[in-house]
Protein backbone atom coordinates (compact mmCIF):
# COMPACT_ATOMS: atom_id res chain seq x y z
CA UNK A 1 0.00 0.00 0.00
CA UNK A 2 1.33 3.45 -0.95
CA UNK A 3 -0.19 6.81 -0.12
CA UNK A 4 -1.53 8.67 -3.18
CA UNK A 5 -1.97 12.39 -3.62
CA UNK A 6 -5.73 13.11 -3.64
CA UNK A 7 -7.21 14.37 -6.87
CA UNK A 8 -9.75 17.17 -6.97
CA UNK A 9 -12.43 14.50 -7.46
CA UNK A 10 -11.19 12.71 -4.33
CA UNK A 11 -11.42 15.91 -2.33
CA UNK A 12 -14.91 16.62 -3.74
CA UNK A 13 -16.09 13.17 -2.62
CA UNK A 14 -14.64 13.66 0.86
CA UNK A 15 -16.33 17.04 1.14
CA UNK A 16 -19.66 15.55 0.03
CA UNK A 17 -19.37 12.94 2.78
CA UNK A 18 -19.02 15.78 5.28
CA UNK A 19 -21.97 17.75 3.92
CA UNK A 20 -19.72 20.48 2.46
CA UNK A 21 -19.94 22.11 -0.98
CA UNK A 22 -16.63 23.89 -1.67
CA UNK A 23 -16.00 25.51 -5.06
CA UNK A 24 -13.62 24.06 -7.62
CA UNK A 25 -11.27 26.97 -6.97
CA UNK A 26 -11.29 26.14 -3.26
CA UNK A 27 -10.51 22.48 -3.95
CA UNK A 28 -7.66 23.37 -6.31
CA UNK A 29 -6.26 25.68 -3.66
CA UNK A 30 -6.63 22.94 -1.10
CA UNK A 31 -4.44 20.64 -3.19
CA UNK A 32 -1.57 23.07 -2.72
CA UNK A 33 -2.28 23.61 0.98
CA UNK A 34 -2.25 19.90 1.86
CA UNK A 35 0.89 19.14 -0.15
CA UNK A 36 3.07 19.02 3.02
CA UNK A 37 0.57 16.62 4.63
CA UNK A 38 0.63 14.44 1.53
CA UNK A 39 4.42 14.36 1.74
CA UNK A 40 4.26 13.49 5.45
CA UNK A 41 1.90 10.58 4.87
CA UNK A 42 3.98 9.37 1.93
CA UNK A 43 7.14 9.54 4.05
CA UNK A 44 5.68 6.89 6.38
CA UNK A 45 5.71 4.42 3.48
CA UNK A 46 9.51 4.56 3.43
CA UNK A 47 9.91 3.78 7.14
CA UNK A 48 9.71 0.15 8.39
CA UNK A 49 6.78 -0.56 10.70
CA UNK A 50 7.43 -0.70 14.45
CA UNK A 51 6.29 -4.10 15.64
CA UNK A 52 7.53 -6.78 18.05
CA UNK A 53 9.58 -9.68 16.75
CA UNK A 54 7.95 -13.09 16.40
CA UNK A 55 9.91 -15.16 18.91
CA UNK A 56 8.96 -18.78 18.23
CA UNK A 57 8.96 -20.82 14.99
CA UNK A 58 5.70 -22.14 13.62
CA UNK A 59 3.98 -23.55 10.58
CA UNK A 60 0.83 -22.10 9.09
CA UNK A 61 -1.45 -24.66 10.68
CA UNK A 62 -4.05 -26.85 9.00
CA UNK A 63 -7.78 -26.53 8.51
CA UNK A 64 -9.14 -29.78 9.98
CA UNK A 65 -11.42 -32.02 7.96
CA UNK A 66 -15.07 -32.21 9.10
CA UNK A 67 -14.55 -35.65 10.61
CA UNK A 68 -11.81 -34.16 12.79
CA UNK A 69 -13.89 -31.13 13.69
CA UNK A 70 -17.29 -32.54 14.61
CA UNK A 71 -18.26 -29.62 16.83
CA UNK A 72 -17.22 -27.07 14.20
CA UNK A 73 -15.06 -25.45 16.88
CA UNK A 74 -11.63 -25.40 15.21
CA UNK A 75 -10.75 -22.87 12.55
CA UNK A 76 -7.08 -23.88 12.30
CA UNK A 77 -5.03 -26.44 14.22
CA UNK A 78 -1.40 -25.73 15.01
CA UNK A 79 1.38 -26.99 17.24
CA UNK A 80 3.42 -23.95 18.23
CA UNK A 81 5.62 -24.64 21.20
CA UNK A 82 7.31 -22.15 23.48
CA UNK A 83 10.11 -22.37 26.01
CA UNK A 84 10.76 -25.69 27.72
CA UNK A 85 9.41 -25.72 31.26
CA UNK A 86 7.47 -22.91 32.86
CA UNK A 87 4.03 -22.53 34.44
CA UNK A 88 2.23 -23.84 31.36
CA UNK A 89 4.62 -26.67 30.49
CA UNK A 90 2.70 -29.40 28.70
CA UNK A 91 -0.50 -27.32 28.46
CA UNK A 92 -2.22 -26.83 25.11
CA UNK A 93 -4.07 -23.55 24.67
CA UNK A 94 -6.56 -22.60 21.95
CA UNK A 95 -6.87 -18.98 20.86
CA UNK A 96 -10.09 -17.24 19.95
CA UNK A 97 -9.79 -16.36 16.27
CA UNK A 98 -9.61 -12.62 16.86
CA UNK A 99 -6.18 -13.04 18.49
CA UNK A 100 -3.26 -12.34 16.15
CA UNK A 101 -0.98 -15.33 15.65
CA UNK A 102 1.74 -14.52 13.12
CA UNK A 103 1.72 -16.52 9.87
CA UNK A 104 -1.45 -18.41 10.84
CA UNK A 105 -4.83 -17.60 9.23
CA UNK A 106 -7.29 -15.35 11.08
CA UNK A 107 -10.82 -14.74 9.80
CA UNK A 108 -12.73 -13.50 12.88
CA UNK A 109 -15.70 -15.54 11.71
CA UNK A 110 -15.94 -13.65 8.39
CA UNK A 111 -15.61 -15.64 5.19
CA UNK A 112 -14.10 -12.79 3.18
CA UNK A 113 -11.09 -12.81 5.56
CA UNK A 114 -10.35 -16.51 5.07
CA UNK A 115 -6.65 -17.01 4.47
CA UNK A 116 -5.52 -13.60 5.69
CA UNK A 117 -2.55 -13.83 8.05
CA UNK A 118 -1.34 -11.39 10.70
CA UNK A 119 2.39 -10.72 10.88
CA UNK A 120 2.56 -10.28 14.67
CA UNK A 121 1.79 -12.27 17.79
CA UNK A 122 -0.56 -10.74 20.34
CA UNK A 123 1.14 -10.07 23.67
CA UNK A 124 -0.79 -12.86 25.34
CA UNK A 125 0.44 -15.33 22.69
CA UNK A 126 4.04 -14.50 23.53
CA UNK A 127 3.28 -14.79 27.25
CA UNK A 128 1.74 -18.24 26.81
CA UNK A 129 4.74 -19.43 24.82
CA UNK A 130 7.23 -17.83 27.23
CA UNK A 131 5.51 -19.79 30.01
CA UNK A 132 6.03 -23.11 28.20
CA UNK A 133 2.55 -23.47 26.76
CA UNK A 134 1.68 -24.77 23.29
CA UNK A 135 -0.67 -22.92 20.95
CA UNK A 136 -2.96 -25.70 19.75
CA UNK A 137 -4.77 -23.60 17.18
CA UNK A 138 -7.41 -20.99 16.48
CA UNK A 139 -10.92 -21.58 17.81
CA UNK A 140 -13.87 -20.43 15.72
CA UNK A 141 -15.46 -17.20 16.89
CA UNK A 142 -18.63 -15.48 15.78
CA UNK A 143 -18.84 -13.14 12.77
CA UNK A 144 -16.69 -10.14 13.82
CA UNK A 145 -17.42 -11.32 17.39
CA UNK A 146 -20.88 -9.72 17.24
CA UNK A 147 -23.00 -12.49 18.75
CA UNK A 148 -23.74 -14.10 22.10
CA UNK A 149 -24.81 -17.27 20.26
CA UNK A 150 -22.78 -19.77 18.23
CA UNK A 151 -24.55 -19.60 14.87
CA UNK A 152 -23.09 -16.65 12.91
CA UNK A 153 -19.58 -17.69 11.83
CA UNK A 154 -19.04 -18.22 8.12
CA UNK A 155 -17.60 -21.64 8.96
CA UNK A 156 -20.97 -22.76 10.32
CA UNK A 157 -22.47 -23.24 13.78
CA UNK A 158 -20.43 -24.42 16.75
CA UNK A 159 -22.12 -27.30 18.56
CA UNK A 160 -22.45 -27.52 22.34
CA UNK A 161 -20.60 -30.70 23.35
CA UNK A 162 -22.94 -31.17 26.31
CA UNK A 163 -25.98 -31.28 24.02
CA UNK A 164 -25.66 -31.26 20.24
CA UNK A 165 -27.98 -28.94 18.39
CA UNK A 166 -27.76 -26.32 21.14
CA UNK A 167 -25.67 -23.18 21.28
CA UNK A 168 -22.32 -22.93 22.99
CA UNK A 169 -22.91 -19.21 23.38
CA UNK A 170 -20.63 -16.64 21.83
CA UNK A 171 -18.70 -14.94 20.68
CA UNK A 172 -15.95 -17.17 22.13
CA UNK A 173 -17.92 -20.15 20.87
CA UNK A 174 -15.13 -22.43 19.66
CA UNK A 175 -13.03 -21.77 22.75
CA UNK A 176 -15.82 -22.96 25.04
CA UNK A 177 -16.62 -26.04 22.95
CA UNK A 178 -12.98 -27.15 22.79
CA UNK A 179 -12.53 -26.86 26.54
CA UNK A 180 -15.87 -28.48 27.41
CA UNK A 181 -15.18 -31.41 25.07
CA UNK A 182 -11.72 -31.96 26.54
CA UNK A 183 -9.85 -31.24 23.32
CA UNK A 184 -7.79 -28.58 25.11
CA UNK A 185 -7.57 -27.78 28.84
CA UNK A 186 -7.32 -24.03 28.29
CA UNK A 187 -8.48 -21.41 25.81
CA UNK A 188 -8.50 -17.66 25.36
CA UNK A 189 -11.77 -15.78 25.07
CA UNK A 190 -12.72 -12.16 24.60
CA UNK A 191 -15.56 -10.41 26.43
CA UNK A 192 -17.31 -7.15 25.52
CA UNK A 193 -20.87 -8.12 26.49
CA UNK A 194 -20.41 -11.54 28.06
CA UNK A 195 -18.53 -13.39 25.33
CA UNK A 196 -16.39 -15.36 27.81
CA UNK A 197 -19.01 -15.87 30.51
CA UNK A 198 -22.00 -16.76 28.33
CA UNK A 199 -20.22 -19.66 26.56
CA UNK A 200 -18.76 -20.77 29.91
CA UNK A 201 -22.26 -20.86 31.38
CA UNK A 202 -23.83 -22.75 28.48
CA UNK A 203 -20.97 -25.27 28.24
CA UNK A 204 -20.29 -25.91 31.93
CA UNK A 205 -16.73 -24.56 32.12
CA UNK A 206 -14.95 -21.77 34.00
CA UNK A 207 -14.71 -18.41 32.25
CA UNK A 208 -13.16 -15.27 33.74
CA UNK A 209 -13.66 -11.74 32.46
CA UNK A 210 -10.83 -9.99 34.31
CA UNK A 211 -10.88 -6.39 35.44
CA UNK A 212 -10.76 -4.08 32.44
CA UNK A 213 -7.11 -3.42 31.61
CA UNK A 214 -5.61 -6.30 33.60
CA UNK A 215 -4.81 -8.42 30.54
CA UNK A 216 -3.14 -6.63 27.60
CA UNK A 217 -5.39 -6.44 24.56
CA UNK A 218 -2.44 -5.77 22.26
CA UNK A 219 -2.85 -7.66 18.97
CA UNK A 220 -6.47 -8.66 19.54
CA UNK A 221 -9.35 -7.44 17.38
CA UNK A 222 -11.43 -4.91 19.32
CA UNK A 223 -15.13 -4.10 19.38
CA UNK A 224 -14.92 -0.98 21.58
CA UNK A 225 -11.74 0.16 23.26
CA UNK A 226 -13.35 1.00 26.61
CA UNK A 227 -15.01 -2.44 26.82
CA UNK A 228 -12.53 -4.89 25.26
CA UNK A 229 -11.31 -7.59 27.68
CA UNK A 230 -9.52 -10.91 27.11
CA UNK A 231 -9.37 -13.73 29.61
CA UNK A 232 -9.04 -17.45 30.35
CA UNK A 233 -11.56 -20.22 29.68
CA UNK A 234 -10.73 -23.54 31.34
CA UNK A 235 -12.14 -26.81 32.60
CA UNK A 236 -11.48 -25.97 36.26
CA UNK A 237 -10.79 -23.05 38.57
CA UNK A 238 -7.12 -23.87 39.27
CA UNK A 239 -6.22 -23.83 35.58
CA UNK A 240 -8.11 -20.58 35.16
CA UNK A 241 -6.16 -18.87 37.93
CA UNK A 242 -2.90 -20.26 36.57
CA UNK A 243 -3.55 -19.01 33.05
CA UNK A 244 -4.53 -15.56 34.32
CA UNK A 245 -1.22 -15.36 36.21
CA UNK A 246 0.53 -15.83 32.88
CA UNK A 247 -1.66 -13.38 30.94
CA UNK A 248 -1.99 -10.51 33.42
CA UNK A 249 0.06 -7.35 33.74
CA UNK A 250 1.12 -4.32 31.67
CA UNK A 251 2.97 -4.92 28.42
CA UNK A 252 4.11 -1.36 27.83
CA UNK A 253 2.02 -1.14 24.66
CA UNK A 254 -1.64 -1.15 25.71
CA UNK A 255 -2.57 2.26 27.12
CA UNK A 256 -5.66 0.72 28.75
CA UNK A 257 -3.40 -0.87 31.36
CA UNK A 258 -2.22 2.21 33.23
CA UNK A 259 -3.76 1.05 36.55
CA UNK A 260 -3.32 -2.72 36.22
CA UNK A 261 -2.50 -4.54 39.48
CA UNK A 262 -1.49 -8.19 39.30
CA UNK A 263 -1.55 -10.87 41.98
CA UNK A 264 -0.65 -14.51 42.63
CA UNK A 265 -4.11 -15.87 41.98
CA UNK A 266 -3.24 -19.52 42.53
CA UNK A 267 -2.24 -18.76 46.13
CA UNK A 268 -5.89 -18.16 47.06
CA UNK A 269 -7.26 -21.50 45.89
CA UNK A 270 -7.12 -23.34 49.24
CA UNK A 271 -8.27 -20.54 51.52
CA UNK A 272 -11.97 -21.42 51.64
CA UNK A 273 -14.82 -18.97 52.01
CA UNK A 274 -15.14 -18.65 55.76
CA UNK A 275 -15.55 -14.98 56.58
CA UNK A 276 -16.39 -13.89 53.03
CA UNK A 277 -19.47 -11.71 52.60
CA UNK A 278 -21.51 -12.58 49.50
CA UNK A 279 -24.40 -10.47 48.26
CA UNK A 280 -27.05 -12.22 46.18
CA UNK A 281 -27.97 -9.61 43.57
CA UNK A 282 -31.76 -9.31 43.52
CA UNK A 283 -31.84 -7.74 40.06
CA UNK A 284 -30.01 -10.70 38.52
CA UNK A 285 -33.07 -12.94 38.95
CA UNK A 286 -36.59 -12.99 37.58
CA UNK A 287 -36.01 -11.45 34.16
CA UNK A 288 -38.72 -11.74 31.56
CA UNK A 289 -36.80 -14.62 29.94
CA UNK A 290 -35.43 -16.20 33.15
CA UNK A 291 -35.89 -19.95 33.45
CA UNK A 292 -37.13 -21.01 36.89
CA UNK A 293 -34.64 -23.87 37.19
CA UNK A 294 -31.74 -21.50 36.50
CA UNK A 295 -32.82 -19.09 39.23
CA UNK A 296 -33.42 -21.99 41.61
CA UNK A 297 -30.02 -23.63 41.02
CA UNK A 298 -28.19 -20.34 41.51
CA UNK A 299 -30.06 -19.61 44.75
CA UNK A 300 -29.23 -23.15 45.89
CA UNK A 301 -25.58 -22.38 45.12
CA UNK A 302 -25.83 -19.30 47.36
CA UNK A 303 -27.03 -21.56 50.17
CA UNK A 304 -24.10 -23.88 49.49
CA UNK A 305 -21.72 -20.96 49.98
CA UNK A 306 -23.45 -20.30 53.30
CA UNK A 307 -22.93 -23.92 54.35
CA UNK A 308 -19.24 -23.55 53.50
CA UNK A 309 -18.89 -20.67 55.96
CA UNK A 310 -19.61 -17.53 53.94
CA UNK A 311 -22.01 -14.85 55.04
CA UNK A 312 -24.75 -14.68 52.40
CA UNK A 313 -27.52 -12.10 52.13
CA UNK A 314 -29.64 -10.45 49.46
CA UNK A 315 -28.49 -7.13 48.04
CA UNK A 316 -30.15 -4.72 45.62
CA UNK A 317 -28.46 -2.57 42.98
CA UNK A 318 -31.39 -0.99 41.08
CA UNK A 319 -29.03 0.50 38.50
CA UNK A 320 -28.54 -3.05 37.18
CA UNK A 321 -31.93 -2.67 35.53
CA UNK A 322 -32.12 1.07 34.91
CA UNK A 323 -28.59 1.73 33.62
CA UNK A 324 -26.78 -1.57 33.01
CA UNK A 325 -28.04 -2.49 29.57
CA UNK A 326 -28.72 1.06 28.25
CA UNK A 327 -25.22 2.30 29.15
CA UNK A 328 -23.57 -0.74 27.57
CA UNK A 329 -25.83 -0.62 24.49
CA UNK A 330 -25.08 3.02 23.64
CA UNK A 331 -21.33 2.64 24.11
CA UNK A 332 -21.03 -0.50 22.05
CA UNK A 333 -23.75 0.58 19.62
CA UNK A 334 -22.34 3.94 18.59
CA UNK A 335 -18.82 2.51 18.35
CA UNK A 336 -19.69 -0.49 16.18
CA UNK A 337 -19.60 1.22 12.80
CA UNK A 338 -16.48 3.25 13.62
CA UNK A 339 -14.38 0.45 15.10
CA UNK A 340 -15.43 -2.47 12.93
CA UNK A 341 -15.95 -0.80 9.57
CA UNK A 342 -14.66 2.74 9.20
CA UNK A 343 -11.41 1.92 11.02
CA UNK A 344 -11.21 -1.60 9.52
CA UNK A 345 -11.60 -3.69 12.64
CA UNK A 346 -9.00 -2.12 14.91
CA UNK A 347 -10.46 1.22 15.91
CA UNK A 348 -8.67 4.42 16.81
CA UNK A 349 -8.09 6.71 19.78
CA UNK A 350 -5.76 4.54 21.83
CA UNK A 351 -2.00 4.37 22.00
CA UNK A 352 -0.67 0.92 21.31
CA UNK A 353 0.20 -1.62 18.65
CA UNK A 354 -1.91 -1.58 15.49
CA UNK A 355 -1.53 -4.74 13.32
CA UNK A 356 -1.23 -3.21 9.86
CA UNK A 357 -1.53 -6.53 8.02
CA UNK A 358 -4.87 -7.27 9.70
CA UNK A 359 -6.15 -3.74 9.09
CA UNK A 360 -5.32 -4.01 5.39
CA UNK A 361 -7.11 -7.36 5.15
CA UNK A 362 -10.18 -5.91 6.86
CA UNK A 363 -10.40 -3.12 4.27
CA UNK A 364 -11.97 -5.68 1.93
CA UNK A 365 -15.25 -5.47 3.88
CA UNK A 366 -16.51 -2.79 1.47
CA UNK A 367 -16.81 -5.41 -1.24
CA UNK A 368 -18.54 -7.91 1.01
CA UNK A 369 -20.93 -5.92 3.22
CA UNK A 370 -24.01 -7.74 1.92
CA UNK A 371 -22.42 -11.01 3.10
CA UNK A 372 -22.29 -9.88 6.73
CA UNK A 373 -24.07 -11.97 9.33
CA UNK A 374 -27.36 -10.36 10.35
CA UNK A 375 -25.89 -9.52 13.75
CA UNK A 376 -23.12 -7.38 12.25
CA UNK A 377 -25.25 -5.96 9.45
CA UNK A 378 -27.99 -4.75 11.80
CA UNK A 379 -25.55 -3.49 14.45
CA UNK A 380 -23.55 -1.40 12.00
CA UNK A 381 -26.55 0.02 10.13
CA UNK A 382 -28.06 1.12 13.44
CA UNK A 383 -24.69 2.48 14.55
CA UNK A 384 -24.39 4.54 11.36
CA UNK A 385 -27.89 5.92 11.96
CA UNK A 386 -27.25 6.94 15.56
CA UNK A 387 -23.95 8.62 14.72
CA UNK A 388 -25.30 10.49 11.69
CA UNK A 389 -28.53 11.54 13.42
CA UNK A 390 -27.27 12.27 16.94
CA UNK A 391 -23.56 12.90 16.47
CA UNK A 392 -22.33 10.68 19.30
CA UNK A 393 -24.65 12.25 21.91
CA UNK A 394 -25.75 8.91 23.31
CA UNK A 395 -22.24 7.45 23.34
CA UNK A 396 -21.09 10.49 25.30
CA UNK A 397 -24.00 10.38 27.76
CA UNK A 398 -23.53 6.65 28.32
CA UNK A 399 -19.83 7.20 29.03
CA UNK A 400 -20.84 9.81 31.62
CA UNK A 401 -23.47 7.55 33.18
CA UNK A 402 -21.17 4.54 33.39
CA UNK A 403 -19.48 6.30 36.33
CA UNK A 404 -22.81 6.25 38.17
CA UNK A 405 -23.30 2.59 37.30
CA UNK A 406 -19.77 1.72 38.45
CA UNK A 407 -20.27 3.63 41.71
CA UNK A 408 -23.49 1.72 42.41
CA UNK A 409 -21.69 -1.61 42.21
CA UNK A 410 -18.73 -0.24 44.15
CA UNK A 411 -21.13 0.73 46.92
CA UNK A 412 -22.56 -2.80 47.06
CA UNK A 413 -19.02 -4.23 47.05
CA UNK A 414 -18.00 -1.94 49.91
CA UNK A 415 -20.12 -4.07 52.24
CA UNK A 416 -19.78 -7.38 50.36
CA UNK A 417 -16.69 -9.15 49.06
CA UNK A 418 -18.56 -10.64 46.10
CA UNK A 419 -21.87 -10.35 44.28
CA UNK A 420 -23.65 -13.53 43.12
CA UNK A 421 -26.21 -13.93 40.34
CA UNK A 422 -27.01 -16.19 37.36
CA UNK A 423 -24.55 -15.78 34.51
CA UNK A 424 -27.34 -16.15 31.98
CA UNK A 425 -31.07 -16.14 32.58
CA UNK A 426 -31.46 -19.36 30.65
CA UNK A 427 -29.67 -22.58 29.72
CA UNK A 428 -28.29 -23.11 26.22
CA UNK A 429 -30.96 -22.63 23.58
CA UNK A 430 -31.34 -24.37 20.19
CA UNK A 431 -29.10 -23.28 17.33
CA UNK A 432 -31.25 -21.48 14.74
CA UNK A 433 -31.85 -23.30 11.47
CA UNK A 434 -30.01 -22.21 8.32
CA UNK A 435 -33.13 -20.45 7.02
CA UNK A 436 -33.91 -18.73 10.31
CA UNK A 437 -35.31 -15.21 10.20
CA UNK A 438 -33.20 -12.19 11.16
CA UNK A 439 -35.44 -11.85 14.21
CA UNK A 440 -34.54 -15.32 15.48
CA UNK A 441 -30.86 -14.99 14.60
CA UNK A 442 -30.52 -11.75 16.53
CA UNK A 443 -32.71 -12.85 19.45
CA UNK A 444 -30.58 -15.95 19.93
CA UNK A 445 -27.51 -13.75 19.72
CA UNK A 446 -28.44 -11.33 22.51
CA UNK A 447 -30.79 -13.21 24.84
CA UNK A 448 -28.00 -14.18 27.26
CA UNK A 449 -26.39 -10.77 27.78
CA UNK A 450 -28.64 -9.02 30.31
CA UNK A 451 -26.70 -10.09 33.43
CA UNK A 452 -23.26 -9.98 31.84
CA UNK A 453 -23.04 -6.69 29.91
CA UNK A 454 -23.34 -4.31 32.91
CA UNK A 455 -19.97 -5.52 34.20
CA UNK A 456 -18.36 -4.77 30.85
CA UNK A 457 -19.50 -1.19 31.32
CA UNK A 458 -18.24 -1.02 34.92
CA UNK A 459 -15.01 -2.97 34.33
CA UNK A 460 -15.50 -5.21 37.39
CA UNK A 461 -14.03 -8.73 37.22
CA UNK A 462 -16.62 -11.49 36.89
CA UNK A 463 -16.38 -15.26 36.57
CA UNK A 464 -18.85 -17.92 35.45
CA UNK A 465 -18.63 -21.32 37.14
CA UNK A 466 -21.02 -24.24 36.65
CA UNK A 467 -23.49 -24.82 39.49
CA UNK A 468 -25.91 -27.39 38.14
CA UNK A 469 -27.47 -29.04 35.12
CA UNK A 470 -30.97 -29.65 33.81
CA UNK A 471 -31.94 -31.55 30.66
CA UNK A 472 -28.25 -32.13 29.92
CA UNK A 473 -27.58 -28.39 29.79
CA UNK A 474 -25.31 -26.65 32.31
CA UNK A 475 -26.30 -23.70 34.49
CA UNK A 476 -23.80 -20.97 35.26
CA UNK A 477 -23.26 -18.96 38.42
CA UNK A 478 -21.55 -15.55 38.19
CA UNK A 479 -19.39 -14.05 40.92
CA UNK A 480 -18.44 -10.37 40.64
CA UNK A 481 -15.63 -8.78 42.65
CA UNK A 482 -13.94 -5.47 43.27
CA UNK A 483 -11.60 -4.09 40.63
CA UNK A 484 -8.35 -6.09 40.50
CA UNK A 485 -9.60 -8.48 43.22
CA UNK A 486 -9.67 -11.60 41.05
CA UNK A 487 -7.95 -13.34 43.95
CA UNK A 488 -11.14 -13.31 46.05
CA UNK A 489 -13.22 -14.51 43.11
CA UNK A 490 -10.89 -17.49 42.65
CA UNK A 491 -10.88 -18.17 46.38
CA UNK A 492 -14.67 -18.53 46.44
CA UNK A 493 -14.88 -20.35 43.09
CA UNK A 494 -12.34 -22.98 44.14
CA UNK A 495 -14.17 -23.62 47.42
CA UNK A 496 -17.45 -24.08 45.57
CA UNK A 497 -15.84 -26.39 43.03
CA UNK A 498 -14.38 -28.57 45.82
CA UNK A 499 -17.75 -28.86 47.54
CA UNK A 500 -19.10 -31.47 45.13
CA UNK A 501 -19.91 -32.53 41.57
CA UNK A 502 -21.73 -29.61 39.98
CA UNK A 503 -23.48 -31.95 37.55
CA UNK A 504 -25.33 -33.44 40.53
CA UNK A 505 -26.17 -30.19 42.34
Amino acid sequence: MAFEKPSVADLRHAADQLGMNPSMLYLNTMQDIVAPLVAAYAALDAVPDEKPAVKYPRDGGIRPAPEDNKLGAWYVKTSIKGKPGGKLAGRRVALKDNVCLADVPMMVGAGFLAGSMPDIDATIVTRILDAGGEIAGKAVCEYYCVSGGSHTSSTGPVQNPRKLGFTTGGSSSGSAALVASGEVPMAIGGDQAGSIRIPASYCGIVGMKPTFGLVPYTGIGPLEITLDTAGPMTANVADNALLLEVLAGPDGLDARQHQARVDKYTESLRQGVKGLRIGVLKEGFGHRNSEPDVDAKVRAAAERFKSLGASVEDVSVPEHHTLGFPVWAAIRGDAACVTLLEMNGFGLGYEGLYPLSAIQANMKWRDHADEFADTLKIATIFSKYTLDRYGGHYYAKAQNLRRRLRAAYDAALASHDLLLLPTTAMKATPIPAKNASPQEITRRSWEGTRNTCPFNATGHPAISIPCGMEDGRPIGLMLVGRHFDERTIYRASAAFERSGDWMKF
